[in-house]
């Protein structure tokens, strides 16, 4: 990536200002390629629904023939026993040809929603941490749920109600035009052109509401998650009721918008039937006209009836299906616009491969700020040959896991440069850097599943062995065998259901288990107690060996052994050198050093104070 290319910036996909111009249908545009992959899945489903439709209108052209037949001048029994037998065969038609349609078009509907949650899905993960810092997950998880239900909403309406109305209404308008005069085929279209105007406003009115419903929606289901997910937070400070009332804040202004989008469809519906029902009475006036005059038979009353039914039930629809249609079109188009938020780091065209095996490390005056107005390193050169340990030490804030999280190219460089074997970092593939770095979080977060698969993930073609083996190395192996489903525990949300140590230990076995050429620990013994954590750390100074390892740490007698110490404060390095040397120059260093020695002495002394007396047998009785 360039340098001084600015950050992009987490855009959130929610309604846009009043007024702004809105392109929703960009989204059956965004589709056309899915369709296309079966364009003969559609041509076939096309043929069945016009077939369904011709079948459909068919019904009241033989039912007029039928009911004609049966008048007393013209009764033959041959006749309507055979027009009978069409009638139904026609009936059987319209339902054989509609369920084969929905069998063929099924799987062009589902690959559809598949391939297009997938790329939303890998687009997400693709994105910088930046944006997952400031997402709402809530939000953004009901907004792809919504969008892949929209994709198949979008694709069943436009296909199989828009294009089955447009053909049917056609195929009325010319046998009214063809049998009966003029004012039949003229009071059906103004009553269709009225219907479809009505229809249209009001609907277009009442999406406003539903936009509204949609993001009282979103911002509830936020609200929820974020606060189960800090389900112990809100113990801790006996909150449940004030999230509660946060939550039910949300729901009061969606139960507010529901009962207004419930009296909107009212009037909506009362509208259309207030059409169709003049019109239907003009119809069949005239109708009942032409038959007192001789002009018409009861069959053609009939069939004027029959078509009438035909044409207004799908129109009846239409208010649903073109509300519905808008509504896909939102959800999708909300979807989508997950698609264009940047990808504030990319690989450059033509990115090279990082290559197998030892690794060095050199930062390179490197500054940079997560917020411009906020500058977090300044000027930090420092080197890592090669299978060396280099550790990094501070008081919180100076920027330590920072380093950690640039290394990873999790954001870029504000100024200078990082290098990997002399490589500028951000000419490698993003995927090749992360798979040679294996971490050690402070803050480890664990897949809702079980103990093994979380160790696994360091690796997930390694065998089962090599998970226990890695398990062993990290010492958790006795405690996983010491529980009633060992391996196959399951470690609950984000890990809540091991101590801060156990979780640690799993992510220590899971990097060990990644075996990469450069290890980085941050704070990776920070949630161990003192005798613990001595094992571990003899364990991660064995698993260093040979491997190039950054440590981040506040504890200093975790980095005695370090090749060179980092002492970082405000984002500068102030001092460097090896442990005796720092102690001998007596900086900062020493000083942090004399603290914690201190702060270990009380400590101990404290513990002493407390340590009940050993219990001794009772006396024997005589």
């Amino acid at each position: 990536m360039a340098h001084g290319r600015r950050a992009a910036s987490y855009v959130d996909p929610g309604p846009q200002a009043p007024g702004a111009p809105r392109n929703e249908w960009r989204a059956v545009g965004m589709l056309l390629p899915y369709l296309w992959e079966y364009k003969w899945r559609v041509l076939i489903a096309l043929v069945f629904l016009a077939s369904a439709k011709v079948a459909n209108v068919g019904v009241p052209l033989v039912l007029k023939s039928v009911v004609d037949a049966l008048t007393p001048e013209q009764q033959v029994l041959a006749l309507p026993l055979a027009l009978l037998v069409a009638y139904g065969a026609l009936r059987l038609s319209t339902v054989l040809f509609a369920e084969l349609r929905d069998v063929v078009f099924v799987r062009v509907t589902q690959r559809a929603i598949r391939r297009v949650a997938l790329t939303v899905f890998r687009h997400l993960h693709s994105l910088s941490l930046r944006f997952h810092l400031e997402r709402q997950t809530g939000g953004v998880s009901r907004d792809i749920e919504r969008g892949t239900r929209g994709i198949s909403t979008l694709l069943s309406f436009m296909l199989f109600s828009i294009i089955p109305v447009i053909l049917e209404f056609s195929l009325v308008a010319v046998v009214l035009l063809t049998r009966f005069d003029w004012r039949f085929a003229a009071i059906t279209f103004i009553a269709v052109a009225i219907y479809i105007v009505v229809t249209f406003s009001v609907t277009e009115w009442r999406m406003g509401i539903r936009r509204q419903l949609n993001e009282l929606d979103s911002t509830a289901n936020t609200r929820a998650v974020d606060s189960l997910i800090n389900y112990e937070t809100v113990k801790y400070f006996n909150n449940e009721e004030y999230e509660a009332r946060r939550y039910d804040e949300n729901l009061r202004n969606y139960e507010s918008a529901a009962v207004t989008n419930e009296v909107s469809l009212g009037l909506l519906n009362v509208g259309q039937s207030s059409v169709i029902a003049v019109a239907v009475t003009l119809l069949m006036i005239l109708a009942a006209e032409g038959v007192v005059n001789k002009t018409l038979t009861l069959g053609d009353l009939v069939l004027i009836n029959g078509l009438l039914i035909q044409l207004y039930i799908p129109l009846n629809f239409l208010g649903m299906v073109y509300r519905e249609i808008k509504q896909a079109l939102i959800d999708t188009d909300r979807m989508f616009r997950l698609l264009e938020q940047n990808r504030e780091i990319e690989d450059r065209p033509g990115a090279a491969s990082m290559v197998a095996g030892s690794a060095s490390i050199r930062f390179e005056h490197v500054d940079f700020s997560y917020d411009p107005k906020r500058q977090i390193l300044f000027d930090v050169s420092f080197d890592v040959p090669a299978g060396s340990k280099v550790a990094v030490v501070g008081h919180s804030g100076a920027g330590k896991s920072t380093l950690a999280r640039l290394l990873y190219r999790f954001y870029d460089v504000g100024g200078g440069a990082i290098l990997i074997n002399g490589s500028d970092i951000r000419a490698l593939k993003q995927g090749s850097l992360r798979g040679a770095i294996g971490i050690v979080p402070q803050d480890t977060v664990l897949f809702n599943d079980t103990i093994y698969y979380n160790i696994q993930y360091g690796r997930p073609d390694a065998t089962r062995e090599e998970v226990i083996e890695a398990a062993r190395t990290a010492h958790i192996h006795d405690f996983v065998e010491s529980l009633p489903d060992k391996y196959e525990t399951r470690v609950g949300e984000r890990g809540l259901k091991l101590s801060g140590g156990e979780k640690q230990r799993v992510a220590i076995a899971r990097a060990i288990l990644k075996n990469p050429s450069i290890l980085i620990f941050d704070e990776a013994t920070s949630a161990l107690d003192s005798e613990t954590e001595k094992s571990i750390q003899e364990e991660l100074t064995r698993i260093a060996q040979g491997h190039t390892t950054l440590v981040v740490a506040h504890r200093l007698s975790t980095v005695m052994d370090a090749d060179q110490i980092l002492v970082l404060d405000a984002g500068r390095i102030i001092e460097r050198g090896r442990h005796r040397e720092l102690l001998d120059r007596g900086g900062a260093y020493a000083q942090m050093w004399t603290l914690q020695q201190r702060e270990k002495s009380q400590q101990s002394g404290a513990n002493a104070t407390v340590r009940p007396p050993i219990a001794t047998a009772p006396h024997a009785s005589p």
